[in-house]
């Protein structure tokens, strides 16, 4: 969608995604290699009790369901910056719910604006386990 059609409100839901335990370890192991995203007894014995799942993986899977969506569509120019903060832990097991919306918009230029996307995440519980916020370069008319 085109930068001048686009109106800050605007929403989508997303498709849930659940937290698979091997690919979070799998993940973990490859970006994220700590004892908390990787080994059970360690995990075990602290404060979560049980493995947490890396928080970038976490914002990575409800991505893939955003590009499912995509707001910009074929006017997308380029990302300029993503911006992630993580609110409360994930497990393996854990569905999570998200939401983008459209939270400002700046004109840039005569050929494109500067769109902001904020990606709105809760678990099954209806707990805020994180927020993304993605700056995107987006095409005029």
């Amino acid at each position: 969608m085109y930068f001048d059609k686009l109106k800050t409100g605007q929403k989508v839901t997303l498709d849930p995604v659940t937290i698979e335990k091997e690919s979070m370890i799998a993940f973990a192991e490859k970006y994220d290699n700590v004892p908390i995203h990787t080994d059970e007894e360690y995990a075990k014995k602290s404060h979560f009790g049980q493995l947490l799942a890396p928080g970038v993986m976490t914002f990575l899977e409800v991505w893939a369901k955003y590009l499912e969506k995509d707001l910009f569509g074929e006017e997308l120019l380029a990302g300029q910056s993503t911006k992630i903060e993580w609110f409360a832990p994930v497990f393996a097991g854990d569905t999570l719910y998200g939401e983008a919306e459209i939270t400002a918009l700046t004109d840039r230029n005569p050929k494109n604006g500067l769109a902001e996307l904020t990606i709105r995440v809760n678990n099954q519980e209806n707990i805020h386990v994180l927020d993304g916020i993605i700056q995107a370069v987006v095409k005029k008319t």
